[in-house]
C-alpha cells in the first residue's frame, strides 16, 4: 500500500515540477518573420518585452524546434543602427552576398546589414530610408527581373500599405515608383474595421509570387482589437492594383480560438509547403506580451484560379528549448 501511495505523490510531485519549469518556454516575439538560410530558419519579431532595445533571434532546423542563442544577445542593438525606441516588425533578406535586415525604429524604416543571419546587424551609416510621412512594418521583395520593391505602411489618414522600388543598394525609395495598394478605404472589407473607427489600419504585408500571380497578406484592425486578423489580395504586377480576396480574413480568431491573431510573415520548408508565422494577444484578457504562432497555408483550385486558406489543424504556438 505505501509503496502504491509514495508512486503517486512522486508523480504528482513531478507533473507540478514540470509546470513550473516547462521543458519548453513559449516565444514571445510579435510581428514575426522567418528567414531561411540553407535549411536554417531564423525567427525575428518585435520583443514581447522591451521593445526598445533591439531585435533578437530564435533559430530552428525543422521549423519545429527552436532555440534561443546561448549568449541572449540580439540580433540587431539600439546604438549600432537607426533607432532609440520601438524597434518593430522586422524582414531579413539575402542581397549581393550580404544579409540585410529592414525593420521599423521611432516610426521610420531603416535597413542595417550583417554577414551572418544572426547578427549583429548594424549600419556603416546611420539613417533611414527617407520619406515624408512616418512609415512602419517594412517587406523587401526581390522580383524575378531583379527589381526590388519595399512594400510599407505609411501613417496617413489611416494605416495605409504602399509600395516603392528601391535602388539597387537599397539606400533610397524611387519617389517616382510610390503607389498606395491596399487600405480600409479602397473597396472596404467589414473585417477590415470591426470597430468603426477614424483610423483604419491595415499593415504587415508580406509579399509572395506564385507562377504570375503576386500575393500580398495584409493584416486588419488595430493589434488591440480581438479581431485583428489576416486577409489577403491578389495583382498581376508588384505595384497592383491590387484585388482583396472575397474570403478574407483567412487567418482570426474564429481559426486559432485567440484574439488578436495577425501581422506576420511566410516561410517555406524544405518540401516547399508554405507556412505563415504570427502573433496572437496573450490571452484573452490581456494583449502584452503577444505570443509566437505558426498555421500552415493551402493552395486550392476554385475553378478560376488559385485561393489560399488556413489549415485550422496545424496551428500551433512556437516554443523555444534548450
Amino acid at each position: 500500500m505505501y509503496p502504491i501511495i509514495y508512486y503517486v505523490l512522486a508523480l504528482l510531485l513531478t507533473f507540478t515540477k514540470e509546470e513550473i519549469h516547462p521543458a519548453a518556454e513559449q516565444i514571445y516575439l510579435a510581428d514575426p518573420t522567418v528567414f531561411n538560410d540553407d535549411g536554417k530558419y531564423y525567427l525575428y519579431g518585435t520583443d514581447g518585452f522591451n521593445a526598445d532595445s533591439g531585435f533578437h533571434v530564435v533559430v530552428s532546423n525543422d521549423l519545429k524546434h527552436w532555440k534561443k542563442r546561448d549568449d541572449d544577445k540580439r540580433a540587431l542593438s539600439s546604438g549600432e543602427s537607426f533607432g532609440s525606441k520601438g524597434f518593430w516588425a522586422p524582414q531579413v533578406f539575402h542581397h549581393h552576398g550580404r544579409y540585410y535586415m529592414a525593420y521599423t525604429a521611432n516610426e521610420h524604416i531603416a535597413i542595417a546589414h550583417s554577414d551572418n543571419p544572426a547578427g549583429p546587424f548594424k549600419q556603416t551609416h546611420i539613417n533611414t530610408i527617407d520619406a515624408d510621412v512616418k512609415q512602419i512594418d517594412p517587406f523587401v521583395f526581390k522580383d524575378d527581373d531583379g527589381r526590388i520593391y519595399l512594400y510599407h505602411v505609411r501613417l496617413q489618414n489611416g494605416n495605409r500599405i504602399f509600395v516603392a522600388e528601391l535602388k539597387s543598394d537599397l539606400s533610397e525609395m524611387l519617389p517616382s515608383t510610390s503607389q498606395e495598394c491596399v487600405s480600409a478605404e479602397i473597396n472596404p472589407q467589414p473585417w477590415e474595421n470591426t470597430q468603426q473607427v477614424k483610423w483604419a489600419v491595415t499593415e504587415g504585408p508580406t509579399v509572395i509570387k506564385r507562377g504570375s500571380v503576386y500575393y500580398m497578406f495584409y493584416s486588419a484592425n488595430d493589434f488591440r482589437n480581438p479581431g485583428y486578423a489576416v486577409g489577403y489580395a491578389v495583382a498581376d504586377n508588384p505595384c497592383g492594383p491590387w484585388k482583396k480576396y472575397e474570403g478574407n480574413p483567412i487567418i482570426s480568431k474564429s481559426i486559432t480560438g485567440s484574439n488578436g491573431s495577425g501581422h506576420g510573415d511566410i516561410v517555406r520548408d524544405e518540401t516547399g509547403d508554405y507556412y505563415y508565422v504570427f502573433h496572437t494577444h496573450f490571452s484573452s484578457e490581456k494583449v502584452t506580451p503577444r505570443k509566437t504562432a505558426m498555421i500552415k497555408i493551402r493552395f486550392a483550385d476554385n475553378g478560376n484560379g488559385e485561393s489560399m486558406y488556413a489549415d485550422a489543424l496545424s496551428f500551433k504556438f512556437l516554443k523555444s528549448g534548450k
